[in-house]
């Protein structure tokens, strides 16, 4: 009767004096302080048999990372911010690398993977993930994952060979998951207060150079982090260059030579105006192209509501209807843009 109480949905097992109750109806005798001390000794011995176990992981140099991200609070330019932070974590040397971003998006995961692998001056021939929806479309039993096409085409293109964590199992990438501890005790408590997101992230890539030199590994006693780390350099699979990594969308084109994405608006050159284009969305900047060739170029931005102008784009508008720059042309759609021409000093 206790098993099978245990095997119950919370909510509907029965405390022990009703378990008591049904055994008083099944003809037993004995007091109720005899069934409590029975179910007493029988939870120690089940939590002895049932206790979990883990056996400790080892790995080889130049083996494998791991991934993951964490939500951490800032003060970016007087706002609270809260702001996304990839880590990696090399299994081997347990050096660390942190990046903070505004999203938690795919082109943000390529850039923090093409800069770990940039400053670890190589890769390893597995990369351990949880089931992020930016990497796994679907979960299979088992390790069986489908994996996202771009997602594949960046492990390609570094020789990772991927590997997903079985859903709710957090200790299958257990050095990352206490890097994430660590790094939020040490590196952001107490609350940041920085400028922008370029110091923050100077300032995180020191404090892991720091760390690592300042702390033992846990293992190799004898040496550094960072002298561990340096020793698995060598073994590291070298990268040929970092990886192209963007997210793309179709886009069309406004008469105002303008194009939406992610709530706010670029300008590209009046020659696009017509034709839909491609938005290749990178971490730090907004690319968009037309036929292959470029047509606009910009500093990504992640508030709402902006327009962001190049006012070189405008200038063969310019040419056509030179009223739009004199204020004569007041109905001229290119007389919107007018303002912006006037205070960037373009002539």
């Amino acid at each position: 009767m206790l098993s099978d109480n245990e095997a119950r949905p919370a909510r509907e097992r029965l405390t022990l004096i009703r378990v008591f109750e049904e055994l008083r109806g099944l003809g037993y005798e004995g007091s109720y302080d005899a069934v409590r001390r029975y179910a007493k000794r029988w939870r120690v011995e089940r939590g002895a048999a049932t206790a979990e176990a883990y056996v400790p992981l080892s790995f080889a140099s130049g083996e494998a990372y791991q991934f993951d991200w964490s939500y951490e609070v800032v003060l970016i330019g007087g706002t609270t911010v809260t702001v996304k932070v990839a880590h990696v974590r090399l299994c081997h040397s347990r050096m660390l690398f942190v990046r903070a971003y505004p999203r938690e998006t795919q082109e943000m995961v390529f850039d923090a993977h093409n800069r770990a692998f940039a400053f670890f001056k190589g890769t390893c021939t597995r990369g351990i993930y949880d089931n992020m929806k930016t990497a796994v479309d679907s979960v299979f039993i088992g390790k069986d994952r489908q994996y996202n096409r771009r997602f594949l085409r960046m492990c390609s293109h570094y020789l990772v060979d991927p590997v997903a964590c079985t859903p709710a199992s957090g200790w299958e990438k257990g050095q990352v998951e206490n890097q994430v501890g660590v790094v939020r005790e040490r590196f952001f408590t107490p609350r940041l207060r920085v400028g922008s997101y370029q110091e923050l992230n100077a300032w995180l890539f020191d404090r892991c150079v720091a760390y690592a030199k300042a702390h033992k590994h846990p293992e190799l006693t004898d040496r550094t982090i960072w002298q561990a780390f340096e020793a698995e350099r060598p073994h590291l699979v070298p990268i040929s260059g970092p990886f192209d990594g963007f997210h793309a969308t179709q886009a069309s084109v406004s008469k105002t030579c303008l194009v939406r994405f992610d709530n706010n608006k670029y300008s590209v050159a009046s020659r696009a105006v017509g034709r839909p284009v491609e938005i290749q969305a990178y971490a730090d900047r907004v690319v968009i192209r037309q036929d292959g060739a470029i047509v606009g170029e910009h500093r990504r931005r992640f508030g709402r509501g902006e327009t962001i102008y190049d006012p070189w784009h405008y200038v063969p508008v310019l040419a056509r209807k030179p009223g739009a720059r004199s204020g004569t042309a007041h109905r001229s759609r290119i007389g919107r843009c007018r303002p912006v021409w006037s205070a960037c000093g373009a002539s």
